[in-house]
């Protein structure tokens, strides 16, 4: 029979000690059963970068079909996953070496597994992606649909708009048709000249995540709100001399009562007005003073005729474009205006006292 143990002069020192043992052990065993990596992560970088900062690393072989595995170590440290982030929080089950083969077996695969280690940290922009034209064409097959890494990049992520420019070269990738329009615009040369954080970029038109396709109608249809969005600020405006009555003076013409009345009809509702896209430009658009404008009055009547084929050269005439008529602009509508202003609550004014002095007369008689 084994005698039972006696406690040792200085029993509470050796008490705590068995307490920190008992305490680290438990600690390296959640670890280990959460799959945490052992060390800072500047560790795991360094042991990965022992391989990976080898610029001749490639995966397949050698030619056209490979693919190079080099990851550029200061830039990752610069990125703004530098700092918190492992090798093996993005890359899962990496951590053997060598590697256990990757699951992806074709292209689209591989860019589909990027996005799934996105969406451990940023699930609400993953969300937003599967409402994106980009979804629907990376779900019909096209590989070649962006994923995050291609506009963010993998392991030189930077802020998102840092410069803001940057997200104008970013979607030119893909769409460098557009992004040289948009570069000539009154729009494009301000921000990549000046970096004018005032002007629009792709983004704020597009959105970021949920990119809608911009063809179909009921989007088209809300393009006066997205304009408004900064022609109807007056402080934005104020810093440009522009007036912040175009949002107001269009809706309240045939033009943008005709929008609005069109809204929520469906994809099948043909658009039978002209909105702001349609008289400015998309991507294209210029001061409305440039000899290229297509409001300015020598090119007016020709973007008349894109809706009312076969307009005079005096159609444009009947517009007042997006002022409000005065005694100075458009002084005849003025003065209709204010005639009725006056002339419409005189005569219903004058026929509700008649009305009241009849019963009056009425009450009186009896």
């Amino acid at each position: 029979m084994v005698p039972p143990l006696k406690p040792r002069t200085g029993g509470t020192a050796g008490a705590l000690a068995v307490l920190a043992t008992l305490f680290l052990a438990a600690t390296n065993f959640a670890e280990a059963a959460l799959g945490a990596a052992p060390g800072p992560p500047q560790a795991e970088t360094d042991d990965c970068l022992s391989c990976h900062g080898d610029q001749g690393l490639a995966a397949g072989k050698p030619g056209p079909g490979s693919r190079s595995l080099f990851v550029d170590g200061q830039a990752f440290a610069d990125s703004v996953h530098g700092r918190d982030l492992r090798c093996t929080d993005c890359h899962p089950g990496m951590a053997e070496v060598p590697h256990p083969p990757r699951p992806h077996r074709t292209e689209a695969e591989r860019r589909a597994g990027s996005r799934e280690a996105c969406k451990a940290c940023h699930f609400e922009n993953y969300r937003q992606s599967f409402d994106s034209v980009h979804q629907r064409v990376l779900a019909r097959g096209d590989v070649h649909a962006p994923s995050c890494v291609d506009c963010h990049g993998s392991h030189t992520t930077v802020p998102a708009a840092q410069p803001r420019s940057a997200i104008s070269r970013t979607c030119a990738a893909c769409h460098r048709g557009i992004s040289d329009a948009y570069a000539n615009s009154v729009h494009g040369r301000a921000l990549l000249e000046t970096e004018n954080a005032d002007v629009p970029v792709c983004t704020d038109c597009h959105r970021g995540h949920a990119i809608a396709d911009p063809r179909v109608e009921n989007w088209l249809l809300r393009t006066p709100e997205l304009c408004s969005g900064c022609h109807a600020d007056p402080a934005r405006m104020s810093r440009y001399g522009l007036s912040t009555a175009v949002s107001q003076t269009y809706l309240a013409d045939f033009h943008g009562m005709t929008a609005s009345l069109s809204r929520g009809k469906g994809e099948e509702a043909p658009r039978i007005t002209a909105l702001c896209i349609d008289c400015h430009g998309v991507h294209d658009i210029t001061k409305v003073k440039d000899p290229a404008s297509p409001v300015l009055k020598a090119n007016l009547v020709k973007t008349c005729r894109k809706c009312h084929e076969g307009a005079t050269e005096s159609f444009p005439a009947a517009w007042l474009s997006h002022y409000e008529p005065s005694w100075q602009k458009a002084p005849l509508v003025h003065g209709v205006k204010v005639f009725y202003g006056l002339f419409i609550p005189f005569v219903i004014g004058g026929l509700a006292l008649q009305i009241l002095l009849h019963l009056w007369r009425v009450v009186v008689n009896r």
